[in-house]
């Protein structure tokens, strides 16, 4: 059996692209990870300004999700999230428990 750790991960997406596509972005991750670990938590901090401009973009969609995976998970998921167009940000740590 594989171990399982705690992570928690926050993806920024780009929300010009419209409430539908948004929507279909966050459900696309959240069923990504519920495949491939177990969600214990999921928060839609909805459209924030961003600190500093990314790509020219002043404002963006944040989803907030911590998880329980198998090891090698985290790093296929941000490959995800660095080939999906639309994210702007992403960012996975691994929590202590």
């Amino acid at each position: 059996m594989k171990q399982k750790n705690l992570y928690e991960t926050i993806f920024i997406i780009n929300n010009s692209l419209g409430e539908d596509a948004v929507k279909d972005l966050v459900e696309k991750f959240t069923s990504l990870i519920s495949a491939n670990g177990v969600i214990e938590v999921t928060n839609e901090w909805g459209t924030r300004r961003l600190a500093y401009p990314i790509d020219d973009y002043t404002e963006g969609y944040y989803v907030y999700v911590k998880f329980t995976s198998a090891n090698d998970f985290p790093m296929e998921l941000d490959r995800i999230y660095n080939i999906t167009d639309g994210i702007l940000r992403s960012l996975i740590i691994k929590c202590e428990k």
